[in-house]
């Protein structure tokens, strides 16, 4: 039996408590006890939820789990120096060490992210970066697993973090098998953008919210750098400064994030033919807009169709 140790701090986000319903859930597919699940605090105890209420917890010792999973909050909790020095043992002693959300604050603390690929909640990611310019930050990822470290979004991302663990103990079959019990459509490829990252940009300028708007209605069109410059009449150099200032990315990247968007309601919305769609948003073909949905989602047009039809009922 594999021990996953869970790691609670006062305040921590509710939603991460999920992965233990994952965990729960495996036990059951499998027919037998392939996990046992601790929550862990400092001084154990009851460890007051953001949500108000508190769960129970063990104090931290010298057990040996196999997993170690640190969860995260609303806004960044400074970790205790026994929080701190947990981890690292942790780290030198169990087979893997994780986070989900802003939990990857806490490894980046202990200084288990120096040098390593990693990810946290898109709303702080700016924040985790500036902070710890030595971990290789990938904000726009669902997870990420680097070598024995793993990390997650943030929110309902602990989910695929979870049954991303799951499918490499047990096997895809019995995470697909958790996933349709948990009523999630399997789990989300970790290469896969954050929803939050298509997002629309907020730009603080008229002109760059006209380009914007410019830019929905025309999907059909090519909407090049020129092109989207001489609806609100700036140069394109001037165009592509103040575009990248204020939104954070390049014209071309906010473009293909609107097709992708205005492509996947379209496919969700209706049988429109998958040519149709692509022509209609601007992608050209069907091969264009398939690679850009691999890139933002992990998944083909055809796929996230099938997923918006919902998938077949589970007969337990």
């Amino acid at each position: 039996m594999l021990r996953i140790g869970i790691v609670l701090y006062r305040g921590f986000q509710v939603i991460n408590l999920g992965i233990t319903s994952v965990f729960e859930f495996t036990n059951m597919a499998a027919g037998q006890p392939l996990y046992e699940f601790v929550l862990l605090s400092e001084h154990g105890g009851p460890v007051q939820t953001s949500a108000g209420f508190s769960v129970e917890t063990q104090a931290f010792d010298d057990s040996h789990f196999d997993t170690v999973l640190v969860v995260g909050d609303n806004d960044v909790v400074e970790p205790s120096a026994g929080l701190i020095a947990f981890l690292q043992r942790a780290a030198r002693t169990s087979r893997r060490i994780g986070s989900t959300c802003t939990g990857a604050f806490n490894l980046a603390q202990a200084g288990l992210l120096d040098g390593r690929r990693a990810t946290t909640h898109w709303y702080f990611a700016a924040r985790l970066r500036r902070e710890f310019p030595a971990v290789k930050l990938e904000e726009d990822r669902i997870f990420i697993i680097d070598g024995a470290v793993w990390t997650s979004a943030g929110m309902t991302a602990c989910i695929d973090l979870a049954l991303a663990l799951v499918e490499k103990d047990a096997g895809a079959e019995i995470a697909r098998l958790v996933a349709r019990k948990l009523v999630v459509y399997h789990r989300r490829a970790g290469g896969q953008t954050q929803f939050s990252a298509l997002l629309e940009p907020e730009p603080r300028s008229d002109r760059i919210q006209m380009a914007l708007a410019y830019a929905k209605q025309n999907l059909h069109t090519d909407l090049s750098v020129v092109q989207l410059a001489g609806a609100v009449h700036l140069s394109p150099r001037q165009f592509s400064r103040a575009f990248r200032a204020e939104t954070g990315q390049s014209p071309a990247k906010a473009i293909e994030h609107l097709r992708i968007e205005a492509a996947r309601l379209m496919l969700e919305s209706g049988p429109h033919p998958i040519e149709i769609v692509a022509r209609d948003t601007g992608f050209g073909d069907r091969e264009r807009m398939r690679r850009a949905f691999l890139r933002a989602f992990g998944q083909t047009p055809q796929v996230i169709r099938r997923a918006s039809r919902g998938a077949e009922p589970l007969h337990l």
